[in-house]
């Protein structure tokens, strides 16, 4: 008799537990938790705030946000032109001005907001000054999963909207 108490009381613990495991009980992955990672560039779009589209280049990059709370962002064409030179410090002015004009990267901290689904971002440095310290900063999720990420930047410095899609980094 009690090895059948002992095994009838086994199982209901362990249905119990798997039951728990899979209804409302379980907490599900906070959203912070699911952009933590590295998620490589698949595309982006444009648009200004008539609706008219904005002509976007072929672009190559990666985010990556850490559980600590630092991210770092990097686009840049996929048709930069190789410096003659072979020196990072001695580009020509063209060669200069198509790198500087067709990348972005910066780095800093952020927070998320799950209710809003948006990422508050503290710019602390990058490739275009400007963004250094730049209030509301954010980029708002529309979408989140376990290999694509979307997000929105509802208002760059020149006035576009950006929307991002995203694939996690393998």
């Amino acid at each position: 008799m009690n090895r059948r108490y002992a095994l009838g009381l086994s199982l209901i613990a362990l249905f119990t537990d798997f039951g728990l495991a899979n209804s409302s009980f379980a907490q599900a992955k906070s959203l912070k938790d699911q952009l933590v990672g590295t998620w490589i560039y698949i595309s982006s779009t444009g648009k200004r705030e008539d609706g008219s589209d904005v002509q976007r280049p072929s672009l190559q990059g990666a985010v990556t946000y850490t559980a600590d709370g630092r991210f770092h962002f990097i686009t840049t064409r996929t048709d930069s032109p190789k410096y003659a030179s072979n020196e990072t410090t001695r580009p020509s002015p063209e060669e200069a001005m198509a790198v500087a004009s067709g990348s972005i990267a910066y780095t800093g901290t952020y927070v998320v907001d799950d209710n809003t689904k948006t990422i508050h971002l503290n710019i602390e440095t990058s490739t275009f000054p400007n963004l250094v310290g730049a209030p509301n900063q954010r980029r708002i999720i529309t979408s989140v999963g376990v290999d694509e990420m979307k997000f929105t930047n509802p208002r760059t410095p020149a006035g576009v909207t950006l929307e991002f899609a995203w694939r996690r980094a393998k």
